[in-house]
């Protein structure tokens, strides 16, 4: 099994919605979605923003061979900021360093497209796995709570890229 990442074509947004339904109805206190509610939304804003290929918006996907396993989608904010969002592997994968290469996958991307951006994403306190493999990468806590309410989310991390790319060439 060959495991490789890259940005999802526009003939691959049915693929993503398959995906990102999947991971609402298996993981609901993973997601600020609801799967319920997702089923009725006609076209996500991520499948025509993978249909056009935005450039500030894009969805990374992990392939076992050519079968989509996971996802990950990054949207660019003003200020040289962003969010990674949807993170997402297929319970099969999962355990498997998948998680890691998508997310690092999605950083070496933002930082190509936006030299030094900073990344924020969100995880809940239940999803200890998520927290920590994002810890590993070398995501830090945001502190300031009135961001951490803000987002609806539990914990707030951020990674400055050009901090984490620097590092990378230093191991």
């Amino acid at each position: 099994m060959n495991i490789h990442y890259r940005i999802l074509l526009p003939h691959e947004s049915r693929n993503y919605r398959i995906i990102r339904l999947e991971s609402l109805e298996k993981f609901p206190e993973s997601f600020g979605a609801n799967y319920q509610e997702s089923l009725k939304i006609e076209k996500f804003r991520l499948e025509s923003d993978i249909e056009s290929q935005a450039q500030d918006r894009f969805a990374m996907g992990a392939f076992a061979d050519d079968t989509l396993i996971g996802i990950c989608a990054f949207v660019k904010d003003e200020n040289n900021t962003g969010n990674i969002y949807q993170m997402y592997v297929r319970e099969s994968f999962q355990g498997k360093n998948i998680g890691l290469g998508l997310i690092q996958a999605v950083i070496d991307e933002a930082h190509k497209r936006f030299d030094g951006i900073t990344i924020f994403l969100g995880v809940t306190d239940k999803n200890e796995k998520a927290y920590n493999l994002y810890r590993k990468i070398g995501f830090v806590e945001v502190t300031d709570n009135a961001e951490k309410k803000e987002t609806g989310c539990n914990t707030q991390l951020f990674l400055h890229t050009a901090d984490h790319m620097a590092s990378k060439k230093t191991h």
